[in-house]
C-alpha cells in the first residue's frame, strides 16, 4: 500500500500523526521554490503542524525549478510524505513520526509556467519561500518574459509583475517573501537583485515602487539537519511496521529552528509561528545567523574533506573517531568561536557549540559528508573566509585546524571532467562526483600543477574569495605542507589521527 490521501483511512500506527481530511480543502497560501528535504523537513513541517491546530489554514504549492529528478512521486502520493525525527534532548531519546500534508501540489517551472503565473493572481496567496542553494540568489540579466526565466530572481520578478497587474498595484496584494538560502542578509540581497532586474527589464516605476513599499523581503535562517531518505534497512523496517510505502520519506533530527526577521505585521501573516515556539519572528536575527553559519555550518564545511580523506562516510561515523572528534572540537572551540565576526557572549557561543557537537553525534541520523560537499567552494567563501580573516585580525597567526581543513578541501577538489560533463575525483581508491560552480576552475588548476602551485593559485584567487589569502602570514605555507603530506599518502587510507598530526 502506497501513502496517499485515499489510503490514509487504512493507516493505523500508534504514535504516527495523520492529517484530517479537512486539511485537503485548505487554500494555497504559500508558493515554494524548491522540493529539497530541508524545506520539506522544516518550513513545510511547521506549516503542517499549524494546519493541524487550525491556526494557519493554508497549503503549499511547490515549484520545481530544475530539470533533474521527477515530481511523479509527489503526484502519486498527493503531496504526502512521512517525516521521521529522532534525537537526544536533555539526555533522553525523543522521536516523532508525522505524515506531512502541507504540500498540495508540485509544479514544474519548465512545463507549468502558465499555471504558476496564474497562481500568482490568487487572492489567497500570501507567502513565497525559497531554497535554491547559495548560488541561486544571483543577478542574471535576462528577459523575464521567457517561459520561464532562467534564474530564481527572474522567476520571482515575473510572478510579482503578474500579481501587480492582476490587482492593479493594490497595497494589500503584496507578499511576504522569505528566502532560506544560507547567505548573509538573504532577504535584503534578493530584494536588491529583484529591483535591479526590474530596472533592467524597464518595468514601470509604479511597479518598482509597489515591490519596495508593499512586499516584505525577510532575512531568515533555517537550522535543522535533514539528511533525506532513511537507510535502506531502516526504510524497509519502517515500511513493514507502518504497512505503507513512501517514496518521499525523510529523516531528520528533532532539533529545529526557523528565525525570521520581521515585525508584528509579518508575524500575523506567518501565523504558523503560533503553533511552535521554534519559529522565531524578531526584528534582528543576526545572533542566530552567526551562530548557525559559523559554528554549525563552518565546522561542517572545514571538516567535510578531512572526514572524506579519512575514509569516514557520515558525520556520526566521524564523531565516533577519536582523532576526528579531537580535530572538530578544537576547531569549534579554539578557532571558530573566537573568530565569529559578531559580538556574542562567550557562554552563549560555547553552549551552542556543545549542542552542535551533540547533534553531530546523533546516532539516528545518517548525514553523508558527500552531500555536505555540494557547492563546496561557495560554502568556504560564505562560511569560512570571514572566520579566517577575523582570526588573523585578532591573533595574526595560523589557525592550524582551519589550515588543515583548507588543504583537505583543495585535495578534494582534485577532479577531472568526464565525457558526460560531470566532474569526478578519487580519494582512497573511491570515486565521487563534485557539484560545484567552480568545478571547471579546479579541474584546470590541478591539470598541470603540483601541490605548491595549486595552493598558490587557489589561495590568491580573488574571484573565489574576494581577497588574496596568500597575504595571511604563514597560511599558504601551512596549507601547502598539509596538502603535500595528504598527497604523499597516495591511495593509502589516511586516518584522522594521522591527519591531526600533520
Amino acid at each position: 500500500m502506497r501513502l496517499s490521501t485515499g489510503n490514509l483511512k487504512n493507516i493505523n500506527v500508534p504514535g504516527l500523526q495523520k492529517p484530517g481530511m479537512e486539511i485537503f480543502e485548505l487554500p494555497t497560501k504559500v508558493l515554494q521554490f524548491g522540493t529539497g528535504v530541508l524545506l520539506r523537513g522544516l518550513p513545510d513541517y511547521f506549516i503542517d503542524k499549524a494546519n493541524r491546530q487550525g491556526i494557519f489554514n493554508g497549503r503549499v504549492v511547490v515549484v520545481k525549478s530544475t530539470d533533474t529528478g521527477s515530481a511523479d512521486d509527489f503526484a502519486k502520493q498527493d503531496g504526502l510524505y512521512t517525516i521521521y525525527s529522532k534525537g537526544i534532548e536533555n539526555g533522553k531519546e525523543v522521536s516523532e513520526q508525522v505524515i506531512c500534508s502541507s504540500i498540495s501540489w508540485v509544479l514544474s517551472a519548465a512545463k507549468d509556467w502558465a499555471a504558476i503565473l496564474k497562481l500568482a493572481t490568487s487572492p489567497d496567496l500570501q507567502i513565497i519561500i525559497s531554497n535554491t542553494t547559495e548560488v541561486g540568489i544571483q543577478l542574471v540579466e535576462e528577459d523575464i518574459n521567457q517561459q520561464p526565466p532562467l534564474s530564481y530572481p527572474g522567476k520571482l520578478l515575473a510572478i510579482l509583475y503578474e500579481r501587480y497587474k492582476a490587482f492593479d498595484g493594490s497595497a494589500v496584494s503584496g507578499l511576504v517573501i522569505i528566502p532560506t538560502e544560507l547567505i548573509t542578509d538573504n532577504g535584503k540581497k534578493l530584494k536588491s537583485i529583484v529591483l535591479d532586474l526590474a530596472r533592467f527589464n524597464k518595468l514601470p516605476g509604479e511597479f518598482i515602487n509597489w515591490i519596495e513599499n508593499h512586499n516584505t523581503f525577510c532575512n531568515s535562517l533555517v537550522d535543522r539537519i535533514v539528511p533525506g531518505k532513511p537507510a535502506k534497512e531502516l526504510a524497509a523496517a519502517l515500511e513493514e511496521e507502518r504497512g505503507y510505502s513512501d517514496s518521499l520519506h525523510i529523516m531528520s533530527e528533532t532539533y529545529c529552528l526557523w528565525a525570521i526577521e520581521g515585525d508584528q505585521r509579518v508575524a500575523s501573516i506567518l501565523s504558523f509561528c503560533k503553533a511552535d515556539g521554534r519559529v522565531v519572528i524578531t526584528p534582528d536575527i543576526e545572533i542566530y545567523r552567526e551562530l548557525k553559519l559559523r559554528v554549525l555550518n563552518g565546522s561542517h564545511t572545514l571538516s567535510c574533506a578531512v572526514a572524506i580523506i579519512s575514509g569516514l562516510d557520515t558525520v556520526k561515523e566521524a564523531m565516533d573517531n577519536a582523532g576526528f572528534s579531537k580535530f572538530i572540537t578544537e576547531l569549534a572551540y579554539k578557532e571558530i568561536i573566537p573568530s565569529i565576526p559578531y559580538k556574542i557572549e562567550p557562554d552563549v557561543a560555547v553552549d551552542f557549540a556543545r549542542k552542535v557537537l551533540d547533534r553531530f553525534r546523533n546516532p539516528h541520523i545518517r548525514h553523508e559528508w558527500l552531500s555536505i560537499s555540494m557547492q563546496y567552494s561557495t560554502k568556504i567563501k560564505m562560511r569560512v573566509i570571514p572566520l579566517l580573516l577575523n582570526y588573523y585580525k585578532l591573533k595574526n597567526t595560523v589557525p592550524a585546524n582551519m589550515a588543515l581543513g583548507f588543504a583537505a578541501f583543495i585535495r578534494f577538489m582534485k577532479i577531472e571532467k568526464q565525457n558526460d560533463g560531470a566532474y569526478k575525483g578519487s580519494i582512497n581508491g573511491r570515486e565521487y562526483n563534485v557539484t560545484d560552480s567552480q568545478a571547471g576552475y579546479f579541474a584546470q588548476v590541478w591539470q598541470n600543477g603540483h601541490a605548491d602551485q595549486v595552493v598558490e593559485k587557489v589561495l590568491s584567487n580573488k574571484n573565489l574569495w574576494d581577497t588574496d589569502l596568500t597575504k595571511l602570514p604563514g597560511f599558504k605555507e601551512e596549507v601547502s605542507k598539509n596538502l603535500k603530506r595528504i598527497m604523499a599518502a597516495g591511495e593509502k587510507e589516511i586516518t584522522t589521527t594521522e591527519l591531526h598530526q600533520l
